[in-house]
C-alpha cells in the first residue's frame, strides 16, 4: 500500500477494525489504512511457509485461474515484441527492514504540495506474510520478465539496504533514470470483505516542488493496461471498494506520484486483510501470473 492515506476512508476503516479486533494489526498503507501516527502493531517478518521463495517465470506459469499471457487491442501478444531501449523503474513496495527503523521511517520528508511520512512498514496478512516481502517477490519476478524482453530494469531497492528508500527518493530513482515507465508494487491493508485490485494514477497537482500536468495523460494510458491486462492474466476483478469497478483509483496524495516526472503508477494488487485475497496473494503461483499481467501491460504501453 502506499504510505499515505485518505482521512475518510482512515475513519470508516478504523470503526470496522475496532468491531473485530483488528485494529492493532494493521501498520501499513494505502486508501483504506490507519496511519503510522495512529499507532498499530509493527507485521512480524514472514515464515518461509508464508509465501515461498521466487521461482523462475517458467517453473510458475502454470495454475489456474486466467491466462498465462494475453494480447492487445492489434491482437499481438506484448510478450512478441521486444523491449530493447526501454527502461523500467519497478519499485518494491516498503523494505523488509522498516519495521525495525521506526524512528528513520516516521521523519517527514518534502512531497512538494506538504510533508509527509518518509515510508511506512506496510501491511500483512494474518498469517503474518508480509507486504514488504510480497512486493519484492512480484518486483523480482516482473525485473525477469521484462529483462527477457529487452527492456533494462531499474529497481529502486533490493532489501539491500536497513530501511527505505524514503517515497521523495523513490521518485526521484525514477526521474533520475529517465524512465520509460515507473511501477510501484504494493497490496492493500482493507477490511475484510473488500476484495481485487486497483492501480493508483496520479492527479493534476502543482505545488512547490510537485508539478505532475505533464505526466497525468500517460501515466493514465499506462495504468489503464496495467489494469487491462492484469485482470486477464489473473482472473482477479478490479477492487469492489475502490474505482467503481474501473480498477483505477485517481489520487493527488502520495508524494511518489506527486514527485514524479516520468509515467508512473502504483499497482495494488489484492487486499492482504482479507482471506480469500490473502490466499491467492501468498500464492507462488499467482504472484507470477501478477507480475506477467503487470508486465503485459507495461509492455502494451510501451508500445509506440
Amino acid at each position: 500500500m502506499p504510505y499515505d492515506h485518505r482521512k475518510t476512508v482512515r475513519r470508516t476503516l478504523a470503526l470496522a477494525l475496532a468491531a473485530t479486533g483488528c485494529c492493532a494489526a494493521l501498520t501499513g498503507c494505502g486508501a483504506s489504512q490507519a496511519s503510522p501516527q495512529e499507532g498499530g502493531k509493527q507485521p512480524s517478518p514472514p515464515s518461509a511457509s508464508d509465501g515461498g521463495p521466487t521461482r523462475s517465470p517458467s517453473a510458475e506459469a502454470g495454475g489456474t485461474g486466467g491466462s498465462t499471457g494475453s494480447v492487445d487491442a492489434s491482437g499481438a501478444s506484448p510478450g512478441s515484441r521486444s523491449l530493447a531501449g526501454r527502461t523500467v523503474v519497478v519499485d518494491p513496495g516498503h523494505n523488509p527492514g522498516n519495521f525495525r527503523h521506526s524512528k528513520e521511517i516516521n521523519q517527514k520528508v518534502d512531497i512538494g504540495t506538504n510533508r509527509k511520512e518518509c515510508d511506512t512498514t506496510g501491511t500483512s496478512t494474518n498469517t503474518g506474510y508480509t507486504e514488504a516481502s510480497f512486493t519484492l517477490d512480484v518486483s523480482h519476478r516482473l525485473r525477469d520478465l521484462l529483462t527477457a524482453r529487452g527492456a533494462k530494469v531499474v529497481l529502486t531497492h533490493d532489501a539491500d539496504r536497513p530501511w527505505g528508500p524514503c517515497i521523495d527518493e523513490r521518485a526521484g530513482i525514477g526521474n533520475a533514470a529517465a524512465a520509460d515507465a515507473v511501477v510501484s508494487v504494493h497490496a492493500d491493508g482493507s477490511a475484510v470483505g473488500n476484495r481485487g485490485f486497483h492501480v493508483i494514477l496520479p492527479a493534476r497537482v502543482r505545488g512547490g516542488s510537485a508539478d505532475t500536468a505533464d505526466i497525468v495523460g500517460p501515466s493514465r494510458e499506462l495504468g489503464e493496461g496495467i489494469a487491462d491486462h492484469f485482470a486477464r492474466t489473473t482472473g482477479t476483478e478490479p477492487s469492489n471498494y475502490l474505482g467503481s469497478g474501473t480498477g483505477l483509483d485517481v489520487r493527488d496524495d502520495l508524494g511518489g506520484l506527486n514527485l514524479s516526472t516520468v509515467p508512473k503508477v502504483f499497482v495494488e494488487c489484492g487486499n492482504m486483510r482479507d482471506p480469500k485475497d490473502a490466499q491467492l496473494l501468498t500464492s507462488a503461483t499467482w504472484r507470477q501470473k501478477a507480475a506477467q499481467g503487470i508486465a503485459d501491460g507495461i509492455a502494451t504501453y510501451l508500445k509506440g
